[in-house]
Formats: structure tokens, C-alpha cells, sequence
């Protein structure tokens, strides 16, 4: 038996299914569940844990219940009802959701666990599928600083960062301002790109050599070499990056915060959708000037 909380994991895409395998080889007993029943199955055997049918059954006697889906509606489908997990969850177990979702619904669902018993942690992430691999993510919490302190030492299984920044929907705020300062660089780099491209220049050298200064960043460290290429089948899909900023920018229009150019990269990448790019990663940003 182990002496470590026992988890279940909902969701098992290309961040969830590294994400739970983490907790899993760090010895928490581990529950799964998943829309497609062979693929946590096949979880299952890698990794001696158990396959559910159902949310409920997967969070039963879980001190910690994960997940990982769509967005707002996935979110709920997992939680809420008869088969959803907040069904199945023993009193005074933690949901730790690391779904891009909106604010409003982390609220929602906050409330909707707490008076059940429940807590409940919007806990976005960023690195990545390769990040989730290495078990190196950024994670941005909101909720009750209590229940943050327990499900930190287990989140730590696979993150490399981790902060609480605040009550229930700033993890997810906290995100919109990840994804916000991202589209922006996306955007920036790849018009670098075409422009050393157009003047004649030996683009990749001209990387190698300002990534040293103040131009450095993840983007230009990780994409400019793929995206000088033309090879995008791989990372983050552009149609996830526009579900994500459309969460940004109907936040903005809440709030009031003025996203001019996260508004115009989104049309960009509208744009990349109607070149067959939706599932292309998201420094695609470069194919609609290279045409």
C-alpha cells in the first residue's frame, strides 16, 4: 500500500496522459479515466493503474481528482451530474483542474465543489506537450490557499514552477495573460523571420546570433528553426490557441483591458485556419506571410 494521497486523472490528451503518468511513476495510486476507453486502458497497463468508465468512478475515494479536457463544456461534463466526478469524491477531496477554461467557469465550479464538501483548484498550465513530458510545466493556481498547500507537494511531480496567485479564477487569469504575451511574440517573431528572409540574409544565423540579446525568447529558442522550415506539425494547435484567446478577449471585454493586438494575431490565425492549419502549431503564425 502506498503511503502517498491516491489521485485520479480525467482527460488523458497529449498533456494529461504524461501529466498522470508522472503521478503515477511518483507512486500516488492512480485512477483514470477517459473519453476514449482504450486509450486508459492502455494508461492503465503501462502503468499498474485502474481504468473507470465513468468521472465518478474514477474520482471515488481519490484524495485528488485531475483533469485535463476541451474547455468550459468538457469541464462540466466531467464534474457535474451523475456520472461527473464531484458525484463520485469523498468529502473533503481536492479537484485540481489544469483545463484552459475561463474564469467565470472556474467560479462556477468552485462554488458547485464547495458545497458539496469538495475543493476546488484552477490550475492552468504552460511548457507544452514537452514540457508535460519532462514533467517541467509552469502552473498558475487560484482558489483557497488551504487546499493549494495540500495539492502542491503532488502537483510537484510534474512542474517546474508553481504559484498560487490568488482566489478561485486568477489561475485562469493568469493564463489569459501567458497566452496574451505569447501571440504577441509568435507574431513579432515571425515577421522578424520573413523580414531577414526578404533582405537576403542567412535567417538562421541571424537567430543564432541575436538570441543572445534582449530579442532571446522561448519562441526564438524553440520555433524559429521549425518555422523557417515550414514545418508546423507539432506543439500547441492553432485552433486551441484561438479557443484561448477568445477566453482572453471576452475576459477583456469584462474587464475592460484594451487587446489590440491579441485581437488582430487572432484574425491572423483565422487566417492560417483557412490555409488547412487549424491543427498546425501555432508559430504557423509565419506561413500567411510567406505566400
Amino acid at each position: 500500500m502506498s503511503d502517498k494521497p491516491s489521485v485520479a486523472f480525467l482527460g488523458l490528451g497529449v498533456m494529461g496522459y504524461p501529466v498522470a503518468g508522472h503521478l503515477a511513476r511518483a507512486g500516488h495510486p492512480t485512477a483514470v479515466y477517459n473519453r476514449t476507453t482504450a486509450k486508459a486502458e492502455r494508461f492503465a497497463a503501462e502503468f499498474s493503474a485502474r481504468a473507470a468508465p465513468t468521472p465518478r468512478a474514477a474520482a471515488k475515494g481519490a484524495d485528488l481528482v485531475f483533469a485535463c479536457v476541451g474547455n468550459d463544456d468538457d469541464l462540466r461534463q466531467v464534474t457535474l451530474g451523475d456520472t461527473g466526478a464531484f458525484a463520485g469524491m469523498k468529502e473533503g477531496a481536492i479537484f485540481v483542474d489544469h483545463t484552459t477554461a475561463s474564469a467565470e467557469a472556474a467560479r462556477e465550479l468552485f462554488a458547485a465543489a464547495r458545497a458539496k464538501g469538495l475543493g476546488f483548484i484552477d490550475a492552468p498550465v504552460s511548457g507544452g506537450q514537452a514540457g508535460a513530458e519532462r514533467g517541467a510545466l509552469t502552473v498558475m493556481c487560484g482558489g483557497e490557499a488551504a487546499d493549494f498547500a495540500r495539492a502542491q507537494p503532488v502537483i510537484s511531480a510534474y512542474a517546474r514552477a508553481i504559484a498560487h496567485m490568488g482566489p478561485s479564477g486568477a489561475g485562469q487569469l493568469t493564463k489569459m495573460v501567458n497566452q496574451i504575451a505569447i501571440a504577441g511574440l509568435i507574431q513579432s517573431l515571425a515577421e522578424a523571420l520573413h523580414f531577414a528572409t526578404r533582405a537576403g540574409l542567412d535567417a538562421s544565423a541571424v537567430v543564432a546570433l541575436i538570441k543572445n540579446g534582449a530579442a532571446q525568447s522561448w519562441q526564438m529558442e524553440n520555433r524559429a528553426a521549425t518555422m523557417l522550415a515550414g514545418e508546423f506539425d507539432h506543439g500547441f494547435a492553432v485552433e486551441w490557441m484561438r479557443k484561448d484567446l477568445a477566453i482572453c478577449l471576452d475576459e477583456a471585454r469584462r474587464n475592460g483591458a484594451l487587446l489590440p493586438v491579441a485581437a488582430l494575431v487572432d484574425q491572423f490565425y483565422a487566417e492560417v485556419e483557412r490555409l488547412g492549419g487549424a491543427r498546425w502549431d501555432t508559430s504557423s503564425l509565419i506561413a500567411r506571410l510567406a505566400r
